[in-house]
């Protein structure tokens, strides 16, 4: 059902992938948009070592929600800095894409703690994240991409 990278020397190990996704702050979340339309969105991530799982928080409505609601399959896509190639233009880097079904955190203490490891991976500063937690956390949605298929690569941008 999922296809593997069609450059076999160039794809990452699943360790690769999940050290990836525990690194990067941001990626791109691919969801079923309206009309049959893809709707692809910037979005910040936190990986849970301990199941395994994306989580990101949002707020509870938007394009982004309804999409979610329509279809529960989505794809998400990180790559890394690059690294530059000695004596050349050109940058080698590493992406990400994990595959899977998307489900809304029920359970709102569950997600206030989501909420606040995500934010660790920003800042340490944990006065500031219990003012954001106060102030915006009665409104947030956290929803979970349970990872079905992942692969990544490394590529030479040249």
């Amino acid at each position: 059902m999922f296809r593997e990278v069609a450059r076999a020397k160039q794809a990452l190990t699943r360790e690769e992938c999940l050290t990836l996704l525990k690194e990067t702050r941001r990626g791109v979340l691919a969801l079923q948009g309206e009309d049959g339309y893809p709707y692809a969105v910037p979005h910040n991530h936190w990986y849970s070592e301990e199941d395994g799982v994306l989580y990101f928080h949002s707020g509870q409505h938007g394009a982004k929600i309804d999409a979610i609601r329509r279809s529960d399959k989505a794809s998400y896509c990180v790559m890394d800095e690059g690294t530059p190639v000695p004596d050349a233009w050109w940058l080698q880097f590493k992406s990400v894409i994990a595959f899977g079904r998307l489900e809304v955190v029920e359970d709102h203490a569950r997600a206030i703690d989501i909420s606040r490891a995500l934010s660790l991976t920003f800042t340490q500063d944990r006065d500031y994240i219990e003012h954001e937690v106060e102030k915006s956390g009665p409104g947030v949605l956290v929803f979970a991409l349970h990872i079905e298929h992942i692969t990544g690569k490394r590529v030479t941008e040249r």
